[in-house]
């Protein structure tokens, strides 16, 4: 009885509050998360687009953590674009990822004396930063990759790290490009190669769960998101199709899936805020659900979010 009273107690408070979108009191975009020491550690863009704009306006990304999926604790802002002393501007879509006792962040910037997008990596020794940049120059830049004629095809970094100790960063716009890692996180180890995706726009991103690859990404523009399946990080890739579908004011969706605490989540962004649209974007999370031969099942889009799932010692 005393159980089903304080569970009770504990769901006044707390279930009575819409968990999306997550962050209220700013935009927020591009989502990468971490799950590392009992936390998930959200990484977004800041969107500073005024009311009515008509860019992209984006000069640091902020971290956000939780224990249970409801409460967020704002740790701040690990790093701007102006962390890479050769960027010139932007703080567009990341990823990050765990190796050792290191933090690395890879992360989108304009670079500024090669045209276009370029991807950076920074490193720090805590998930909540700061982050310094781990190689002194981008290591991906618009003319490694000619694969098309456009000068953002080089954005949306994501780095998964197999079973076997192996790293690989996927990232692109319009093709998708991919690369194995060397140990040290921050230099290539072959060359880059590439896969053919039915029309493929953006976010590439790969996990694993319970023994089966997944390939996530934008399709079509406005996107929506769409999901694969395969045998191994190369793939080759089987089409499951749509696990979210377009946003009504937002033309991008940018998804980050992680697995916390013996559940699954998808996070991504829409406009739903007050004044929200294509330039104000608020980053929200789901529970994310597979079919009992490996599916992911198609994800509505909620005010509630996730229910509450702390983990061992969350307070």
């Amino acid at each position: 009885m005393k159980h089903t009273m304080f569970a009770a107690l504990l769901c006044a408070s707390a279930c009575a509050q819409a968990a999306n979108p997550i962050v209220r009191d700013i935009f927020t975009a591009d989502p990468a998360a971490l799950v590392d020491k009992g936390r998930v550690y959200l990484y977004v863009g800041k969107d500073d687009a005024p009311a009515g704009g008509k860019d992209y306006v984006m000069n640091e990304w902020r971290v956000y953590s939780s224990c249970d999926m409801q409460r967020w604790t704002d740790h701040g802002s690990p790093l701007r674009y102006s962390t890479f002393k050769w960027a010139g501007r932007d703080a567009w879509a990341s990823d990050i990822v765990r190796r050792g006792d290191k933090y690395y962040f890879y992360s989108t910037v304009d670079h500024a004396t090669i045209p276009g997008k370029a991807i950076g990596v920074a490193v720090s020794d805590s998930p909540t930063g700061p982050f310094v940049d781990a190689l002194g120059r981008a290591l991906v830049t618009n003319d490694m990759t000619k694969q098309t004629q456009i000068l953002w095809d080089d954005i949306d970094p994501a780095v998964f790290i197999d079973d076997d100790g192996q790293a690989y960063l996927y990232w692109g716009n319009t093709v998708m490009k991919y690369a194995k890692l060397k140990p040290n996180m921050i230099e290539f180890d072959g060359p880059i190669q590439t896969a053919g995706l039915d029309n493929f726009v953006e976010a590439a991103y790969v996990h694993k769960h319970k023994g089966t690859y997944y390939l996530t990404y934008s399709r079509h523009f406005p996107e929506e998101t769409v999901a694969m399946r395969g045998p191994g990080v190369h793939g080759p890739w089987s089409m499951d199709g749509v696990i979210m579908e377009k946003n009504t004011n937002v033309k991008t969706i940018h998804q980050a899936i992680v697995d916390f605490n013996g559940k699954s989540y998808i996070f991504y962004h829409n406009g739903k805020l007050p004044t929200g649209g294509e330039f104000r974007r608020s980053v929200a999370v789901e529970e994310l659900h597979y079919a009992p031969d490996g599916k992911i099942l198609p994800v509505a889009q909620t005010t509630a979010g996730p229910a509450a799932n702390p983990a061992p010692g969350c307070t």
